[in-house]
C-alpha cells in the first residue's frame, strides 16, 4: 500500500464521519421542527435551513465516500459481457470521465461559492449561501484525488477498510 492510499484511507474515514455527523443532525432537527409546529403551535425558523445544509453535506461529502467503496449506481448489464481487457480499457475511460466531471462541478461551484459568499440565509443569518454550498466543491476535490487514487493505485473497493460499512 502507498502513501497516497494511506493519505486517502484517513480522507475515506473522514468524509465517512462528516457525512454520518450531517445525517444525525438532519434526522434530529427535522422531527424538532415538526414536533414546534404541530404540537406547539410555534414554528421555528432553523430546522429547515439546517436540515438543507446537513443534506448537502451528506451528499457532496459522502459521495466521495460511495465512489471509493464503489457503491454507487452503476448499470453493468453491458460492461459485463465484455472482455475483461475491455472492461479495463471502459473502467479507465469512466475515469477520466470522471476527471472531467469533477473539474466541471468544482468550477461551477465554486463560482456559486465565490458569488453567494456574502448572502446571509434569512432564517440562518450566520449562514451565508457561499458557506452552505461550500461542500460542492469540496466534494468535488475529494472524488477527484479518490478517482486519481484508483488510476494510479487500482480499485481500492475490496480492502478491509474500504469495506468497513460491510455494504459488499
Amino acid at each position: 500500500m502507498t502513501a497516497y492510499s494511506r493519505l486517502m484511507d484517513g480522507l475515506y474515514l473522514l468524509c465517512m464521519a462528516i457525512a454520518a455527523v450531517a445525517l444525525l443532525i438532519m434526522v434530529t432537527v427535522i422531527p424538532i421542527g415538526i414536533f414546534s409546529r404541530y404540537v406547539l403551535n410555534d414554528a421555528l425558523s432553523w430546522p429547515e435551513p439546517v436540515a438543507i445544509i446537513c443534506m448537502i453535506i451528506f451528499t457532496f461529502i459522502g459521495a466521495p465516500v460511495g465512489f471509493r467503496a464503489g457503491t454507487h449506481i452503476c448499470v453493468s448489464m453491458m460492461t459485463d459481457r465484455l472482455s475483461p481487457a475491455n472492461q479495463r480499457w471502459l473502467l479507465k475511460l469512466s475515469d477520466l470521465l470522471m476527471i472531467v466531471t469533477c473539474v466541471v462541478i468544482f468550477r461551477a461551484s465554486y463560482n456559486l461559492c465565490e458569488a453567494m459568499w456574502v448572502q446571509t440565509l434569512a432564517s440562518l443569518p450566520m449562514v451565508t449561501y457561499g458557506e452552505m454550498y461550500l461542500p460542492i466543491p469540496i466534494g468535488a476535490v475529494f472524488t477527484l484525488l479518490f478517482v486519481a487514487e484508483r488510476l494510479i493505485n487500482g480499485d481500492q473497493s475490496q480492502r478491509a477498510i474500504v469495506t468497513l460499512g460491510g455494504t459488499h
